[in-house]
Order: structure tokens, then sequence, then C-alpha cells
């Protein structure tokens, strides 16, 4: 056989295979129970060292 037959062969099948596999698993794992809470903080740590609100109009400035 041929080395490229022999790869479109591997990659046909068993490449798809595990790629199916590795995305469905990174869904599993995005989505498992009790990683809410890592979630939520991941996307308020943005906010973690704000003190006050942000200014209304930062355009107009008071002389």
């Amino acid at each position: 056989m041929e080395t490229y037959s022999f790869l479109r062969a591997m990659a046909d099948s068993w490449f798809l295979l595990a790629m199916t596999v590795g995305f469905l698993a990174l869904c599993v794992w995005a989505f498992r129970p009790g990683s809410r809470a890592m979630h939520q903080d991941v996307a308020n740590s943005i906010f973690r060292n704000d003190d006050r609100p942000a200014d209304p109009n930062p355009a107009k400035k008071e002389a």
C-alpha cells in the first residue's frame, strides 16, 4: 500500500473518530458539574479591582 493511501485511510476513519472523541471530551469538561463557580470567577475577574462606577461622560472634563 502506498504511503498516501495509508495516510488517507487513517485520516478518513481513525482521525475523524479521534477528533470527535476529543471534541466531546472538551464539551463535557467545559460543562462539567461543579465548574460554574470557576467560570463565574473568570467572567467577573475584569471587575475585581473596580472601586467605583465608570465615569458616565469621560470626554467632559471639569476645569
